[in-house]
């Protein structure tokens, strides 16, 4: 994928990793457009950034995505680039002795459901540029699951299958996938505490290693920065190698 020129999609760019890759590709002279469901934080983004375009969407309605999707067509037809950013995480209580459902279909909709579904809608345009790029992003708990959150490592382990899948699908397309697997950032993706939380990797820091690795790496088809490889090559190991690690992992979470 080049980094300049495009025009560039950015679902949950309100906050967090998507703000921050936002306003590192409008730096790098790309059209941005930031989607998110809060008008007041995309007010923000667009106030702090003149030149990012700013448009509300629901991810989780299907419907919503479709009017979306129409609207981009008419007021960004070059649209070659679609970021899948948007998600959330909560922790879930399996040992409960009822289960309440509504977090992890919530988790669902929003982490598996809506990327599925927007790169759906938006394959029609990114098929009409001379190269487009479908960016998904998952997680290091993709390889290496939280048992805390369950539900949303299963959804990241999901993308990271859907990812290669679409990939190998549209090998001789002029669609390119890309996934993005961040590891553990100092983002609100779990609550406030998380973006001073001293064991997550600074999100400036991601920014410019990912950044890096996409403008050298043009070729890439995962994104990984350092601090996540341990994770997403922790299958790699022997079965006990890998059972360690996920002890060691889950221990360190339990503990904070």
């Amino acid at each position: 994928m080049q980094i300049t020129g495009n025009t560039i999609l950015i679902t949950g760019g309100g906050s967090g990793i998507g703000r921050a890759l936002a306003e590192a590709l409008h730096r790098r002279g790309n059209t941005v457009i930031v989607a998110g469901r809060r008008q007041a934080a995309l007010d923000e983004v667009a106030k702090a950034n003149p030149g990012i375009a700013t448009a509300v969407l629901d991810v989780t309605s299907a419907e919503d995505i479709a009017r979306f999707a129409a609207q981009i067509e008419r007021d960004f037809p070059a649209l070659n680039a679609v970021v899948n950013n948007a998600g959330i995480m909560q922790p879930e209580n399996w040992r409960a002795e009822t289960i309440d459902l509504a977090t992890a279909e919530a988790t669902i909709a929003t982490n598996l459901l809506a990327p599925i579904r927007l790169t759906a809608a938006l394959l029609p345009l990114l098929r009409k540029q001379a190269k487009s790029t479908v960016l998904t992003v998952s997680s290091g708990l993709a390889f290496l699951p939280l048992a805390a959150t369950p539900t949303y490592s299963a959804t990241k382990a999901a993308i990271h299958s859907f990812s290669e899948s679409l990939r190998y699908q549209l090998k001789d397309t002029n669609v390119d996938v890309i996934e993005i697997a961040p590891p553990y950032v100092q983002t609100e993706l779990m609550g406030a505490a998380q973006a001073s939380d001293p064991h997550a990797m600074p999100l400036a820091a991601f920014i410019e290693e990912v950044m890096q690795i996409l403008e050298t790496q043009p070729q890439a088809h995962e994104v990984l920065v350092q601090r996540v490889q341990p994770l997403r090559y922790a299958a790699g190991k022997e079965l006990e190698g890998y059972a360690a690690a996920f002890t060691q992992l889950n221990n360190a979470f339990a503990a904070r």
